[in-house]
């Protein structure tokens, strides 16, 4: 009886043993579960939560910081390939910094080298480009003085030379040849980070705005051809002459009833532009006319402020961003009705950017003030057998990938040479990535 009582308690003991081991497996995988959880924009987190950076989901990640922030940036075309998939990569962008200082400003040509595919295997890779490293990613500058902080800055690469036009917030807006730095970055020996200073002048300045702004964009068609707008709603033209020298036109096109905040030239038209305004609207304008006869349409864009838009290099498609937090699309065969062919209210703060990819004509990004980055395209639909479930299911199902750990994201681009690879600025520095959704 005893030996029976024994065995008993024995087998009690196991029983007991083995629920535990089942409890704790079945707590254990909920604090997987937990930890696993994706997080969207907005969810609550817990004090002993953090957000973890998800390496399955980018084939390349790079962080890059330039000392005082850098608030608009424009990439650079090189002479490396036009449709470079092999890693490492390299590339060339060009930015001006927003030092509290005015006289500590520049114009800063960059050189990101040897960016590597990431590594899924190494739990602590460092993603960081170090100005100074042997093996890893690398960054080189060359720099030249510019008075003020530079408002926004774009690239545009005519033979012989790399013209670059910086809106300062003196009011002025300066072109300068960069050709000298961009070879100064290839050039063997030379330090990492080049200060030419005061030794380079901007070949042409142009105070005739009497405001400062931040619309500015050279034409696709006619790389010499500029257009720039500011805050007091005046649109000028510029024309590189023959003799070096930059032409302005006097003559401002001022339809617009507040601040031009953005400036796009047609793909495949020199004379046709459009432009939006914190007057909450986007025109279309024929460059051959003058005065107020030039504005060929105007559109009726958003609640708020439009703070930015990008032409579809294949397709009749403009997408605008606002205040208002809307990303919206729009169709140029009907945009005169003041209807989007789509409406897009992820966001939750005014858009900062956005930008076709010029590889894909579905497929755009943009950023907001609520530091996030997205990707999206309209090609995809909603499939009735769509397995997406809890939150995720009230995502758009053209929203392909939401990137974070910015903060108060300024501008991005895609790189034209490197296809999906994404390169964005805010006020922590640069991110270089490519996803494995584009």
């Amino acid at each position: 009886m005893a030996d029976d009582e024994e065995r008993m308690d024995d087998e009690m003991l196991d029983a007991d043993e083995e629920r535990i081991d089942e409890s704790g497996n079945e707590d254990s995988r909920k604090e997987s579960e937990e930890k696993d959880s994706v997080y969207l924009p907005g969810d609550p987190i817990d004090e002993n939560e953090e957000l973890e950076f998800d390496k399955s989901a980018y084939e390349m990640y790079h962080e890059a910081q330039t000392g005082a922030p850098c608030l608009s940036f424009d990439v650079i075309k090189d002479q490396l390939g036009e449709t470079r998939t092999e890693f490492p990569m390299a590339l060339y962008l060009v930015t001006g910094t927003q030092a509290e200082r005015a006289h500590s400003n520049s114009i800063m040509v960059v050189k990101m080298s040897d960016l590597s595919k990431i590594d899924q295997d190494e739990s602590d890779s460092d993603d960081e480009i170090i100005e100074d490293e042997a093996d890893g990613p690398a960054m080189r500058t060359a720099s030249i003085r510019q008075i003020g902080a530079c408002n926004r800055i774009r690239h545009s690469h005519i033979p012989n030379r790399h013209l670059v036009a910086s809106w300062s917030d003196t009011g002025k807006v300066h072109i300068w040849d960069v050709a000298e730095q961009m070879n100064a970055l290839d050039k063997p020996g030379a330090p990492k980070n080049q200060y030419f200073g005061d030794k380079v002048k901007p070949m042409f300045t142009f105070n005739g705005h009497q405001a400062e702004g931040f619309a500015i964009d050279w034409s696709k068609v006619n790389p010499s051809r500029l257009a720039t707008g500011s805050c007091n709603r005046n649109i000028h033209l510029w024309q590189l002459r023959d003799d070096g020298n930059f032409h302005v036109d006097q003559r401002p096109y001022n339809a617009h009833e507040a601040s031009v905040e953005d400036i796009q030239w047609s793909p495949n038209e020199s004379n046709v532009f459009s432009s939006c305004s914190a007057d909450k609207t986007i025109r279309v304008w024929d460059a051959r006319a003058v005065g107020s006869k030039a504005c060929m349409i105007t559109c009726k864009a958003h609640d708020d402020d439009v703070n930015v838009i990008s032409w579809n290099q294949n397709e009749p498609l403009i997408v605008s961003g606002g205040d208002d937090g809307a990303v919206k699309v729009w169709d140029l065969r009907q945009i005169q009705n003041d209807v989007p062919v789509a409406t897009f209210k992820h966001h939750k703060a005014p858009i900062t950017s956005v930008e076709w990819n010029s590889r894909d004509s579905s497929v755009f990004a943009a950023s907001g003030s609520d530091d996030q980055l997205t990707l999206w395209d309209l090609a995809v639909e909603r499939d009735d057998g769509d397995q997406a479930q809890g939150k995720l299911k009230d995502l758009p199902p053209q929203l392909l990938f939401i990137h974070m750990g910015q903060n108060d994201i300024k501008e991005v681009h895609w790189h034209p040479q490197l296809p999906g690879v994404v390169l964005s600025t805010a006020g922590n520095g640069f991110n270089v990535f490519k996803t494995i959704s584009v």
